[in-house]
């Protein structure tokens, strides 16, 4: 089967890349630097030609609010009108886990915008919310640092890695579009400060964390149910403490 990955190339995308192929599948791996550009529209004919399936998990490349909507829209727009050509069977695409509840962010409107293109779009889809990838709790924290400070919101949540995400995108690529939302996370909650402090302390990174549960998460403030999925979620199997002592290692 003929599977398109846009965003191929990057954290997530060369992880489903690798999933998809190892089944057997012609997976093609759609970015910028491969010739598929979602927001001009450059060589998405040529390479959703006889897929079946567009795995979308490209994200903006800048993160003002108005930029990342108009990102999200355009590409949004481009890539279902290219697939309902192409008669594309099934769209995939990655989301956040809690975007409905952080309308506050920017960021979150405009995953909301991309969520509600797909499913107005009239080509089957699924979307997957997922947490926080562990790779990201670095970012996350550096967002609040100020000198020898860090402050980051004491909410909970469940964050997962991200090998663990694809695998499960990957898994949802090769069943039948659910026209429904998926949740993902990890293994276990606990509060993104204390989260962040553990990544620091094993890079090795002296600054201090404080919770401060006004500290933003892309410009919205957080509570315990902001960022955590419901009962229903499917589950990482990689726990925190061994990621770290992966990504630990020399």
């Amino acid at each position: 089967m003929k599977m398109v990955v846009i965003g191929g190339s990057g954290l997530i995308g060369s992880k489903v890349v690798a999933h998809l192929r190892e089944k057997g599948h012609d997976v093609v791996a759609a970015s910028p630097a491969s010739g598929v550009n979602t927001i001009t529209g450059e060589g998405l004919v040529d390479a959703l030609s006889g897929a079946q399936v567009v795995v979308d998990v490209a994200n903006a490349p800048v993160f003002e609010d108005q930029a990342v909507m108009d990102f999200f829209q355009t590409a949004g727009r481009n890539l279902m009108a290219a697939e309902k050509a192409a008669g594309v069977k099934h769209h995939l695409a990655l989301s956040v886990v809690g975007a409905e509840r952080l309308r506050e962010s920017g960021y979150m409107r405009a995953k909301l915008a991309q969520e509600a293109l797909i499913s107005a779009s009239g080509v089957p889809y699924t979307i997957l919310h997922s947490t926080q990838f562990f790779e990201f709790l670095t970012s996350i924290a550096q967002a609040g640092a100020a000198g020898q400070e860090i402050r980051v919101s004491p909410a909970m949540i469940q964050p997962i890695a991200a090998s663990d995400a694809a695998r499960v995108l990957a898994e949802l690529a090769m069943e039948p579009a659910r026209n429904a939302v998926v949740e993902v996370a990890g293994p276990e909650v606990g509060a993104l400060d204390e989260f962040a402090r553990r990544r620091l302390a094993a890079a090795k990174d002296r600054r201090v964390v404080t919770a401060d549960p006004h500290a933003r998460y892309f410009g919205a403030e957080l509570t315990d149910a902001s960022l955590t999925p419901g009962a229903n979620a499917v589950l990482g199997a990689t726990r925190f403490e061994d990621w770290l002592g992966q990504a630990s290692a020399p």
